[in-house]
Parts: structure tokens; C-alpha cells; sequence
């Protein structure tokens, strides 16, 4: 394990822990044998994928979460190839441990990105934004990289395992920026009885340890979090863009309304501003501009998401919480302050393993014989 991690979670340096709590033995080893198939996929000491979150996901974050024992994961956005080759580079350049890349799939230039991955021999990558095509799973693959693919519903994770991938990502819809429309307490039961051809990944509304002991224990292989990292010290994001995270409470990340159900824009969670508001009425454009046959399906799908990524680093780099967008997940209420990513990550495991300690416990209790000194009546 990362030496940052280790000082993170031992009860005397963790600054601010609300209940520092020592790490048994046995409460690691329980712990190391619910996600060790997710750490022997990712190469990691913890099955912890930070979710790729655009403007805030690259080289600084992304290597600090894989320095501490997670998975960082590169948002590509709208990178061309050439700055997708270089922020690869420029990670690398900071950790020496595995992390990947999230490609959007509607990006013009998909195969030339996977290429991009290839060449720099990028382990995983992330396949997000719709279904991909078998073309770029087997292209992936032929390059020698492992693919991972969200899965919003049984029947399409078991079509992506049919189709190639490698591993699944299902995701709730307390997550930020676009969802689904199931949440993770429900998708967890959906999906991981039936899928375990290949490691399944949770993520949306994992905030606190306890949440990702609770996915382990219904069969995932490890967790993705996004919202979480994103008042990280090593997180780029403007102060104001952080602050407003701080403030916020699980209810003001609000999810957007689909206008139109011929119109198949996938709903963004964000805090509520300006942005907000507006996004209805650049749909509202949309549709009108697609009626009358100016646009294609496509093509207006692509202007959504340029509004968006112009609107995130809008907040994101420059600070303006009010004109730009400030997607975040419903565990936005669980981030009270700037905190390294390897506390972040500490506070994580500490969580967990006090349940674990704690049943652990309660069993070693009941198999105690009735007579013996720990439960004997004092009066007796």
C-alpha cells in the first residue's frame, strides 16, 4: 500500500476523522478478499476507480488518486488527439501506477483516440456517453488495453459482456453529470446476481466507506467515485467551484428535465444556478431546430454536450458558479472540506472497515460459551 495512504488512515495522523479507528488484521484481510477481483483488474492496492470528470480529471488528480492506491481515470471530453496524447504523457510523467482513460463515444474522432491510447499503452479505457460499437471494443482490445462500459440496465451489461467488455461500470442516478434514470440501490440488485462473467464496478451516491462495504457485500468488485474528489487539494477546480461543493447539501444537486421524450438528451445532475436554466432552453432550441429538420438526433445530442463542457469549464477553471455548470452528484452533501486525496481515500477505507471490525466482533461474541468470563453475570 501507498505510504500516503498509510499515514492517512493511522489514528493519529488523520486530521479532523470524525471517529479514527484502528485497523485490525483481520478487518483489512475481509476487506482485501471482497474487492480482490477489482484490485487484480485495475493493478491497484484498493478497487477505487475515480470517476472522469471533465476539466477536473486530469494529470494532477488523476495521478494523486492512483499515488494513494486507487485508479485514476482521465476525462477525455473533447480532446482532440493530440492533447489526449499529451495529457497521457503528462500523467504518466506523475505516478508510475496504473490509471485509464474515459473516451466519450460520440467524439468524431473515437477510433483515432483509442489509437492515441494504444500507442501509449494505456491499460484500461473507459467507454462512456452511449453504447459503443463492437468495432471500437475489439479495436481497444486488439490494442492490448482492457475495456470497461457503463451499463445502465441487466440486458445491455450483458449484451456489453457478449460484445467484449472487459468489465462494467453501473452507475446509480445519484451520480453526477449524466445519468440514468435507476438508482444505485436498485441497479446494484438488478445486475450484480446476474452478471459475473466479469468485474462490476458501482458508482453514483458513494460518499462514505460504509456505502462502498455495502456494494462489496452485494457482489461488486469495487466502486467508482467522482464528487468526492473534487475538493481534493491535488483537484485544479477553481476555489468558487469548490466552495459551492462545500455548501451544498445532497439535495441541491438537481437533475435536469428532459423536455421532449422524441428528443434522447440523458439527464445532467448538477447543483442548481443560471446554467441550470438555461440548459431548458438550449433544449427547447434544440427541438424546435431537429422538428424542422436542421438537425439530426446526432448531431443535436453532440451540441449538448459542447454546451456542457463550455459550461463546466466555465465553473470549473474559471470560477463562474453562476453561468457555469456545476455538475455534482448527490454526495456532494458528504464533501465538508479540502481534504489530499490520500485522506479522501483513508477517511474511505476507515469507514469500511469499522462494520467489518464491529461484526466481527458480534460473531466472536456469540460463539463465546455461556459461562465464560466475558459474559458471565457479575452478580453470579
Amino acid at each position: 500500500m501507498s505510504e500516503g495512504l498509510v499515514a492517512s488512515v493511522h489514528p493519529k495522523t488523520a486530521p479532523n476523522a470524525e471517529a479514527p479507528y484502528r485497523e485490525p488484521s483481520s478487518a483489512r484481510a475481509e476487506l482485501d478478499r471482497l474487492w480482490a477481483r477489482g484490485r487484480a483488474f485495475l493493478g491497484t492496492d484498493l478497487a477505487i476507480m475515480g470517476g472522469a470528470m471533465t476539466w477536473v480529471s486530469e494529470r494532477n488528480l488523476v495521478a494523486a488518486i492512483s499515488n494513494a492506491g486507487g485508479f485514476g481515470v482521465i476525462a477525455s471530453g473533447s480532446m482532440s488527439p493530440a492533447l489526449l496524447a499529451e495529457e497521457i504523457a503528462a500523467t504518466a510523467a506523475l505516478t508510475s501506477k496504473p490509471f485509464g482513460v474515459n473516451l466519450i463515444t460520440l467524439h468524431p474522432q473515437l477510433m483515432e483516440l483509442i489509437d492515441v491510447c494504444t500507442a501509449l499503452r494505456v491499460s484500461h479505457v473507459v467507454l462512456a456517453g452511449a453504447i459503443p460499437s463492437a468495432a471500437a471494443i475489439q479495436r481497444i482490445r486488439d490494442g492490448g488495453a482492457r475495456v470497461v462500459c457503463f451499463a445502465p440496465a441487466l440486458v445491455l451489461a450483458r449484451k456489453l459482456v457478449r460484445m467484449g467488455a472487459d468489465a462494467i461500470v453501473i452507475e446509480g442516478s445519484e451520480a453526477g453529470g449524466h445519468i440514468g434514470p435507476v438508482s444505485s440501490a436498485v441497479l446494484t440488485q438488478e445486475v450484480l446476481p446476474h452478471v459475473t462473467e466479469v468485474p462490476v464496478f458501482v458508482a453514483g451516491g458513494i460518499g462514505r466507506g460504509e456505502a462502498v462495504l455495502s456494494a462489496l457485500d452485494l457482489g461488486a468488485s469495487g466502486v467508482q467515485l467522482g464528487t468526492r474528489f473534487v475538493c481534493a487539494h491535488q483537484s485544479i477546480a477553481h476555489p468558487r467551484f469548490k466552495r459551492a461543493f462545500i455548501r451544498a447539501s445532497s439535495r441541491d444537486a438537481m437533475s435536469s428535465v428532459q423536455l421532449d421524450p422524441r428528443f434522447p438528451v440523458i439527464p445532467v445532475r448538477a447543483l442548481a444556478n443560471s446554467a441550470t436554466a438555461r440548459f431548458r432552453e438550449v433544449q427547447r432550441e434544440l427541438i424546435d431546430r431537429v422538428n424542422r429538420g436542421e438537425l439530426s438526433l446526432k448531431e443535436a445530442q453532440l451540441e449538448i454536450e459542447h454546451f456542457w463542457a463550455g459550461a463546466l469549464r466555465r465553473a470549473v477553471i474559471d470560477g463562474d458558479v453562476e453561468n457555469g455548470s456545476l455538475m455534482a452528484g448527490q454526495s456532494v452533501g458528504m464533501v465538508t472540506r479540502e481534504q489530499s486525496t490520500a485522506e479522501i481515500l483513508g477517511e474511505l477505507i476507515d469507514q469500511a472497515l469499522a462494520p467489518i471490525a464491529a461484526r466481527e466482533g458480534r460473531l466472536r461474541k456469540s460463539m463465546q460459551p455461556a459461562g465464560s468470563a466475558e459474559v458471565r453475570d457479575p452478580g453470579g
